[in-house]
């Protein structure tokens, strides 16, 4: 079978799907992946074909977009909401065109993140089956309330929650989507959002158990992750690791728009000279006032390198979260937007983690306290204990299967 995957997104929303089209390669179908040009290194790094949407994702994450104010703390979530509007819809029409191309005489579209409702749309055009996938669970459930709020909501309310996040979504979408629709693929306008295709999973029951209320078309699968066979580590990161004990590591992934020199300088007061690896990220950080304890490092494989850490202070991405744990490593979480305090809860939930600190009033003090929770051996033990649970998980194996099914019926 044939598959065209589209998604849009950081480079933790892409990685996971490059892991799903191999998948899906290596169980003898065809893939191609669609998503922003900055993100697609993983997918060429598989070897798997690939094409770019149009956009900057990394441009947008700037401090004087909406995504980079909302990261700095200046705008809330209805802002953030706005700011990831206006990528889809300034693009949709785009977008739109080159999956409807990418997907001719092809089975399915598989949609994810940004993309997500252009997608749904190409496969109508198609008249091929659509597969939604995620790495944020959003479909409602009185399990926990939206990832996307606050996570001390009553339980009562936690389903409603998630269905008023995702209508708000939808609104902020739904226009661009429909004129997309007219004029790329003479479809008429979408009134409702859409709530009845298969929806697929990226993440692990270890942090989210398969709610008992969702309905039949979602399933958890487990973590999408592949080795990079490629990649080899640089002999500085080699030599560095091997000259004394593990090492803590320190990033914030695709974060940016916020005061990286004050953050670095209660992070090294905190870390209090052990040896610790940074990576900036896309957060353009002046790593020249580190110390000597520090080691800077680039794009690095997480199923690589963090094995051979004590702990990872990060910012709680689904995807470092996940592989944090997958790891057997304990997490410090300094969240800074969108489901990243959702993530933070989870790993705080299962042992993993002390409470997520605030990165907007961030100190030395409660940084220490977090790690020295990291350190505790029952910390170590329980997170030892779930990366063993995680690593026995076969989450592509199961999303394979799953989509070879979903097919078939």
């Amino acid at each position: 079978m044939k598959f065209v995957i589209a998604t849009y997104g950081t480079e933790g929303d892409t990685r996971p799907l490059a892991a799903l089209a191999r998948a899906l390669i290596d169980a003898g179908h065809d893939a191609t992946l669609l998503a922003d040009g900055s993100t697609l290194g993983a997918a060429r790094a598989l070897g798997v074909p690939s094409a770019a949407l149009a956009g900057d994702i990394r441009g947008i994450m700037n401090p004087a977009q909406g995504i980079g104010s909302a990261v700095s703390g200046r705008r809330r979530f209805s802002s953030m909401a706005g700011a990831l509007a206006h990528i889809a819809n300034t693009h949709a029409q785009a977008w739109l065109r080159d999956i409807v191309e990418a997907g001719r005489d092809g089975d399915a579209v598989i949609v994810s993140g940004l993309a997500a409702f252009v997608g749904l749309s190409a496969a109508e055009a198609l008249g091929v089956k659509a597969i939604g996938t995620g790495l944020i669970p959003i479909t409602p459930t009185a399990d926990f309330a939206s990832p996307f709020l606050p996570q001390g909501i009553p339980r009562v309310l936690h389903a409603a929650s998630q269905r008023f996040v995702n209508q708000m979504l939808w609104h902020a979408f739904r226009n661009a989507t429909n004129a997309a629709r007219a004029s790329v693929c003479g479809l008429p306008p979408r009134r409702t959002l859409w709530t009845q295709h298969p929806m697929l999973y990226g993440i692990s029951p270890t942090l989210v158990g398969q709610p008992e209320d969702w309905p039949h078309n979602a399933y958890v699968c487990g973590q999408w992750t592949t080795p990079d066979a490629q990649w080899s580590a640089p002999p500085a990161l080699v030599n560095f690791l091997a000259s004394g004990e593990a090492p803590m590591y320190i990033g914030f992934g695709s974060m940016a728009g916020f005061d990286a020199r004050a953050l670095l300088d209660e992070v090294v007061t905190a870390v209090a000279g052990r040896r610790a690896l940074f990576f900036p990220g896309w957060s353009d950080a002046d790593t020249g006032i580190l110390p000597t304890n520090f080691h800077v490092i680039g794009d690095t494989p997480h199923d690589w390198l963090f094995p051979q850490t004590s702990l990872a202070i990060h910012h709680g991405g689904s995807g470092t979260s996940h592989s944090a744990t997958r790891a057997g490593v304990p997490s410090v979480v300094v969240p800074f937007a969108g489901d990243q305090a959702f993530w933070a809860d989870r790993l705080q939930r299962i042992g993993v983690a002390g409470p997520a600190l605030s990165r907007r009033k961030l100190l030395a003090s409660a940084l220490a306290e977090r790690i020295a929770f990291a350190e505790r051996a029952a910390t170590k033990s329980r997170a030892r204990e779930l990366g063993e649970q995680m690593r026995a998980e076969t989450g592509l194996a199961n999303a394979v299967a799953r989509i070879e099914a979903i097919m078939q019926g």
